[in-house]
């Protein structure tokens, strides 16, 4: 391991969040098998996965209950989906999950018989070494491995090869509550730094892995430093330097473009992915949950989920299978009865939940439960003063007053000129608003509409072209038939004589008389 210092840099704006309601200092706790499991079909970004399994069938832990509907392709952009525990399937359909708007989704319900059966009895660790980086994404796009840091994009599609030295692995978890991944790393740095050397070697390797973690994480910073110290040579597949490396505590370093600026000085142009600049970025908890497909056979069944807040009695690091519903995990920290509030993910970018039971998903890292007494600080909402606060701590570098009062007028060109879908929703602006304005709301509001007009636009366009092409092949049909309807008046109008056209009509009358005297010859 490298021990020259590693040079940052700043990226704009950002703040200095307390981090709130530190969690009490003891062991991730694994969370008990529910009765049912509620499992969502689409858990990642882009389409969802198809059933393969139907109601009354028993599945076994780990088995793969939905997939991509084209099970031959090479490269699937869909990220399978697996049953977390044995049990018998009761139901496929639409249920609540995690969305601001209640949204319902299709998802597989699986009544759990406790046994948890695995679909396979082999377990022993794969020796990465002896596969081709081909083999190993496979392995990991089968394994339903997806960005656990929120994102959810499948993990194998961004180790597809390429021109990459560069591999960053985000420990900064810098929302106030959320501690899972701090907790994964002082617990199980091994994982962490072994699924870092896989990754490396699926890229086909790389000259340089970093991982970052905030400074306000010595523990996690000295467990992860103590294994990447280690000389075995199962800790060097493919990475010529693995460096860990403390970044400061500013919200938002977990971005992806922030924490880029950070550790490189490289600045990603809009719209740019990183790995156009040389660099691929995975979670801390992906890389984990690699080495558990690889290391102990299991896909990715479970997660680590932050519990906090004050409805709650016991604040704690839960390790939950998915599918499991968040009252379930609720119960078991003591809730309370006067919980008013249920938000998933962190306070700065988390979603408000109408109902406690939603089911954990593969993105999901943090439960804040509050009481009524602790909602009643929130102050009401006055006009904007055009303070400029707002802009100040962008860390995209837009104008928040101005794609306000464009998303507040529907004017959803302006704000588009404005780079609307550069923000990355850190929720910075509201944060430091004088006048209480929801302004990521706003921000939301006006992408969700652009794309039910984008998605609209191309509806439209479709059925345009549609039309075009029915009234295009009717026109041709009908052109086809005058077509052949001429080629058969051809020999009439080619000036055939006058005794042969009658020739050729005493014949046709001969063979009509002939067929009605002999029916049974011409048969």
């Amino acid at each position: 391991m490298n021990q020259v210092a590693q040079p940052l840099w700043q990226f704009p704006g950002g703040l200095h969040l307390d981090k709130q309601a530190a969690l009490s200092h003891h062991r991730i706790a694994v969370s008990t098998v529910p009765p049912y499991l509620i499992i969502p079909l689409l858990q990642h970004i882009g389409e969802p996965a198809q059933p393969i399994v139907k109601v009354g069938d028993y599945v076994y832990k780990g088995q793969i209950i939905a997939q991509c509907a084209d099970a031959h392709c090479d490269v699937p952009k869909i990220a399978p989906i697996h049953a977390s525990s044995s049990g018998t399937v009761s139901a496929i359909e639409l249920r609540s999950v995690v969305h601001p708007s209640g949204l319902e989704a299709m998802c597989v319900v699986i009544e759990t018989d406790g046994k948890e059966v695995w679909n396979s009895d082999d377990r022993s660790p794969l020796k990465c070494t002896g596969m081709t980086p081909e083999q190993l994404r496979h392995l990991v796009a089968q394994a339903g491995i997806v960005g656990l840091g929120g994102a959810g994009f499948p993990a194998h599609l961004k180790l597809r090869p390429g021109d990459i030295d560069t591999l960053i692995l985000n420990g900064a978890e810098c929302e106030p509550y959320i501690s899972c991944d701090d907790y994964l790393m002082r617990e199980r740095p091994e994982q962490v730094v072994i699924g870092a050397r896989i990754l490396s070697y699926a890229l086909g390797g790389v000259k340089r892995c970093i991982i970052a973690v905030e400074d306000n994480k010595p523990e996690a910073f000295a467990a992860l430093q103590a294994v990447a110290h280690k000389d075995e040579e199962q800790f060097k597949i493919a990475t010529q330097q693995l460096d860990v490396v403390q970044v400061p505590t500013l919200y938002p370093m977990g971005g992806e473009q922030q924490l880029i600026r950070t550790l490189t000085g490289k600045a990603l142009p809009r719209s740019h992915l990183p790995k156009e600049v040389g660099i691929v970025m995975h979670n801390v908890g992906t890389a984990a949950a690699i080495y558990q497909a690889t290391k102990q056979r299991s896909p990715l069944l479970s997660r680590i989920v932050t519990v906090t807040g004050d409805a709650v009695e016991i604040q704690q690091n839960m390790e939950v299978l998915l599918g499991t519903p968040m009252q379930h995990v609720l119960q078991q920290c003591g809730l309370k009865a006067d919980m008013a509030r249920l938000i998933a993910g962190g306070p700065m970018m988390g979603t408000a939940l109408h109902s406690a039971e939603l089911p954990i998903v593969k993105v999901s890292n943090c439960l804040i439960a509050s009481t009524a007494e602790h909602l009643q600080n929130t102050a009401p909402t006055m006009p904007c003063i055009r303070c400029g606060s707002c802009e100040r701590v962008c860390p995209a570098q837009l104008l928040p007053q101005q794609l306000y009062w464009y998303a507040r007028s529907k004017d959803f060109d302006k704000a588009q000129d404005f780079n609307l879908f550069d923000c990355i929703e850190c929720g910075c602006c509201a944060y430091v608003c004088p006048s209480q304005l929801p302004l990521v709301h706003y921000y939301r509001y006006a992408k969700s509409e652009i794309r039910t007009q984008v998605s609209e636009r191309k509806k439209a366009d479709a059925a345009r072209r549609r039309f075009e092409f029915k009234t295009f092949r009717l026109a041709r049909e009908k052109e086809e038939r005058q077509a052949r309807h001429q080629q058969k008046r051809a020999p009439v109008k080619s000036g055939v004589k006058a005794e042969d056209k009658k020739a050729v009509i005493q014949a046709a009358v001969d063979r009509a008389k002939a067929k009605k005297a002999a029916p049974s010859e011409e048969v």
